[in-house]
């Protein structure tokens, strides 16, 4: 039985098949239209889902959509009622895409598709839900949900027991913990559903210095971590931005401009939001287990993201264990729909073990064979050399020790926000250059941005304070104390971005200003290629970390085919490019035949 899952029309739309309650396929639309966060119908998702499994539309049982569009138009319509007049520009702006598509998913779905068979619309946060429980290793767990908003709800928490989840209670829009995260990311000039991770590694440059200021005006916390916005400060329900004049005066001045320099404000902000949102989710996480008794917990929703808040529920062993799904935002939705629709809908039963989950890790996108990357590198004639596997994995080790950045592309594309190792920008973590190397040259971003650890699993207590698994990068964990480097007495004086070139430990790349690094641990059993060159790196040089950063320039979607990785090796400094067996140097290559000046774009010197 084949069954496709669909989220689309908020952001990051994405499809998602299982057959016979196994998930074999899913990705998000971005990565095929290379637009950013694609919001659109995830046609050419779907399409690969279908094809990955030499199936049609005609072949399936049902589709499950991951909301109720017509509940979501009446918290639209009746929030815009309640702020009438005010919010008219507003409302004018969102109405036609509302009557002219959104309403009618079902149709669309049918006509995008050519299918006709049964579909169905599971809440958003049973979507998120069962994303969170289905594909987790537990028989039964407590589930929180939480983030901007679904139809109402933008924070509940439940029960899944073998194939049911039970949603128990839920906070309604407009009290949102995800939009109070996203009012601060536009606040400190980053961009609403994608720059929020930004703000996340912002924060330990600042000092908390608003948190009263957020608890006693903004926000009425309760300990259970159930709360209530103050809306006057906020104008994301009926206007075009996410604060208003209040909330300017009370953090003392006009939101920053996008692209302009980053202030000690803005890192003061960060930190005081993250504490708050931490702070949140741990209160949250107690009430949980108080009500629900369970022994562990799953986590979805665009706030499980929150990697370092996940960490913190971790360290306070409230739950013997927790799980989140990869793709915790919107794109998950696909997952959770239908799986909610195999397991809940048609009462299909599920066994785990306490142990392994089922998300295959998330390695579930298109993946391109040895053939097919040689057809398109000898069709565009660009030089290479190719090596068996083991003495390929030799020669990157040695690439990755002499400082050199490699794009590393192998097997099926990850699902999610994250690189985890088949579409990755791959570096020495040893090196003091690294960070700022990679995130100037490379990635064209901000400086202050933190990059992540691949560490082999087996080896991950030895460099970090984490005695579990983290494969999908959705744990913060300290380095090793032992690792770590003290800060002089005149480093201690420094402020902000001034604390971002002292090295901190023996892995100084991916070591964070606060010694802490977001962890993915490689498995054999998952990834068997890339845990042989990190097992390969550490035999050779010393060392079972390396740099992983995800195979893009910023503003642009993760890359795909090969002929996305080979244009952005090509647009930026990276050094050499593996495509499946064949090693790339970029000595060896032309120069790409286009105009576009990558670092003017970028606003790059």
């Amino acid at each position: 039985m084949y069954i496709l899952g669909i989220s689309a029309y908020y952001h990051d739309s994405a499809a998602a098949l299982i057959k016979d309650g196994e998930i074999i396929s899913a990705a998000q639309e971005e990565r095929f239209s290379r637009k950013k966060h694609d919001s659109g119908f995830p046609a050419k998702a779907a399409a690969y889902c279908l094809e990955s499994a030499g199936i049609t539309a005609e072949d399936l049982d049902l589709v499950a959509f991951y909301d109720k569009p017509f509940i979501k138009f009446e918290r639209i319509l009746e929030s815009y009622l309640a702020y009438a007049p005010k919010g008219i520009r507003s409302f004018l702006k969102a109405m036609p895409l509302w009557i002219k598509q959104k309403l009618w998913i079902k149709e669309i779905i049918k006509k995008e598709l050519g299918y006709g068979g049964i579909i169905i619309f599971p809440e958003h946060h049973e979507s998120h839900a069962a994303s969170a429980f289905f594909p987790s290793p537990f028989e039964s767990a407590a589930i929180l949900t939480a983030d901007g908003v679904g139809e109402w709800t933008t924070t509940s928490f439940g029960r899944g027991s073998g194939n049911k989840i039970e949603i128990l209670g839920d906070i309604k829009f407009p009290h949102s913990l995800g939009l109070l995260y996203s009012a601060f990311t536009y606040y400190t000039g980053f961009k609403v559903n994608s720059g929020e991770y930004k703000v996340m590694g912002l924060a330990p440059y600042g000092e908390p210095k608003y948190v009263d200021v957020i608890l006693n005006e903004l926000i009425d916390l309760k300990e259970d971590g159930s709360f209530k916005l103050n809306m006057e400060y906020f104008d994301y329900v009926a206007g075009l931005t996410m604060t208003n004049e209040k909330f300017n005066k009370l953090f003392g001045g006009e939101p920053r401009k996008p692209e302009s320099e980053l202030t000690q404000r803005e890192m003061d902000l960060a930190r005081s939001v993250q504490e708050v949102t931490e702070e949140i989710m741990l209160r949250m996480s107690r009430f949980v287990k108080k009500e629900t008794g369970e022994k562990y917990l799953c986590l979805a929703g665009g706030v499980a993201l929150n990697c370092v808040a996940n960490g913190k529920i971790l360290r306070e062993g409230i739950f013997e264990d927790i799980w989140i799904q990869p793709a915790a935002g919107d794109a998950g939705g696909a997952v959770g729909a239908a799986l909610f629709a195999w397991h809940q809908y048609l009462e299909n039963g599920r066994t785990a073990d306490n142990k392994n989950d089922f998300q295959k890790g998330s390695y579930l996108g298109p993946e391109f064979s040895e053939e097919e990357i040689k057809k398109f590198l000898d069709g565009n004639e660009i030089e290479y050399k190719k090596y068996d596997y083991d003495k390929l994995v030799d020669v990157t080790a040695d690439l990755i020790a002499e400082e050199n950045v490699i794009g590393w592309f192998q097997g099926r594309m990850e699902f999610g926000p994250r690189a985890l190792g088949n579409r990755s920008i791959l570096g020495d973590a040893r090196s003091p250059k690294m960070q700022s190397k990679m995130n100037l040259k490379i990635k064209f971003r901000e400086s202050f941005r933190p990059f992540a650890p691949s560490v082999l699993e087996e080896r991950v207590a030895d460099y970090f304070e984490l005695d579990r698994p983290s494969p999908y990068m959705l744990l913060v964990a300290e380095v090793k104390r032992e690792r770590q480097i003290k800060m002089s007495n005149e480093s201690q004086k420094l402020f902000g971005i001034e604390k971002l070139n002292v090295p901190r430990s023996d892995i100084p790349a991916v070591t964070h200003v606060d010694y802490t690094a977001r962890i993915q641990t490689v498995s054999k059993k998952t990834n068997p290629l890339y845990h042989k060159l990190l097992s390969t790196f550490e035999q050779k040089h010393g060392c079972a970390v390396l740099v992983n950063t995800s195979f893009n320039v910023r503003g642009e979607p993760i890359v795909c085919t090969p002929e996305d990785a080979y244009k952005c090796f090509m647009r930026t400094e990276m050094d050499y490019l593996v495509l499946g067996p064949f090693l790339l140097d970029k000595k060896d290559q032309r120069p790409l035949e286009e105009d576009v000046d990558w670092r003017k774009l970028f606003a790059l010197d």
